[in-house]
């Protein structure tokens, strides 16, 4: 990923209801969420979404849709593991340790994860 491309993407993230909305998209999902969804549940105004959606889409964390009459926003799921790999990729390196991303675990693998913890099994 280029430096350019990271700036504008952490720059888009740097705002509250930006990084509200993004998060809300990655929890969603690649089936997204339609932007009348979006405002409702984060109780954003149209307009001010319409606003952040467009400056996320040019940073490339988000894709748009059509669907009908609607139009469907997702999270950029490759996008964003460019990032997160781009930001860690010599994480300890001067240690000589890797230790960098593993990757979005699926919910199901989240879920056994924590319940294993509270049993105090190491997974």
């Amino acid at each position: 990923m280029e430096i350019n491309s990271v700036v504008r993407a952490l720059g888009a993230l740097a705002q509250q209801s930006r990084l509200r909305i993004f998060r809300q998209l990655v929890q969603t999902g690649p089936s997204g969420m339609a932007a009348g969804e979006i405002a409702a549940d984060l109780d954003i105004a149209p307009a001010t979404l319409s606003f952040h959606l467009k400056e996320m889409n040019h940073a490339g964390l988000i894709v748009a849709r059509q669907d009908g009459r609607f139009i469907y926003y997702s999270a950029d799921f490759s996008r964003m593991s460019a990032l997160v790999d781009y930001l860690t990729e010599n994480c300890c390196a001067r240690d000589g340790v890797t230790c960098g991303p593993t990757g979005c675990r699926p919910a199901k693998q989240a879920r056994v994860r924590k319940k294993s913890l509270r049993k105090g099994v190491k997974t």
